[in-house]
């Protein structure tokens, strides 16, 4: 019987948790990217973007998607910056925001025709437009077996995430990690 109870109190919270997260994305704003990375402004944070910062920006993108049919999540946050960027009045100049992808994620970069339909590349497609850059490890690549024709034109190559992570952080790019 308390097990019975036990199990009645936990769907009820389930179905709560559910029902109240259910809309989360309903309201959500995309300035720059349309449908990824939806934000929800508050005027009163304490801390928003600064018109004044150039905002240099690498994220390192390592882990894979877990539901293959969606965008990367880590490629996302890269969207939702951006549009928190943008709707604080800030817009990056063009280069100033980079993703190097490596390790498990590497596969993220591949064209259509290997991935029958890679959900990553209309993402990367808006992040392009909006001024970032893509870039993938080679070093991954190859412990992977990818071949460089098979990466999508719109995704650059660098020769290892190792150096790419080293050189632009010396450079000034602030490091956003997974």
């Amino acid at each position: 019987m308390r097990a019975a109870h036990r199990f009645t109190q936990l769907t009820a919270a389930a179905t709560l948790l559910l029902a109240s997260t259910a809309g989360i994305g309903a309201d959500a704003l995309f300035p720059v990217i349309a449908g990824y990375g939806g934000i929800h402004p508050l005027p009163s944070a304490a801390v928003r973007p600064d018109k004044q910062l150039r905002y240099k920006l690498l994220f390192n993108i390592t882990q894979p998607s877990t539901d293959p049919a969606k965008p990367n999540p880590s490629l996302e946050k890269v969207a939702r910056t951006l549009n928190l960027l943008a709707h604080g009045g800030v817009k990056p100049r063009r280069g100033d925001v980079v993703a190097i992808v490596q390790g498990k994620a590497t596969p993220l970069i591949l064209r259509n025709e290997l991935q029958l339909v890679n959900p990553n590349l209309a993402l990367i497609e808006q992040l392009r437009a909006a001024g970032a850059e893509v870039h993938v490890c080679h070093e991954a690549m190859v412990a992977m077996g990818i071949k460089v024709e098979d990466v999508d034109p719109r995704v650059q190559i660098d020769v290892s995430a190792l150096t790419t992570l080293a050189t632009l952080q010396l450079r000034g790019y602030a490091l956003i990690p997974d």
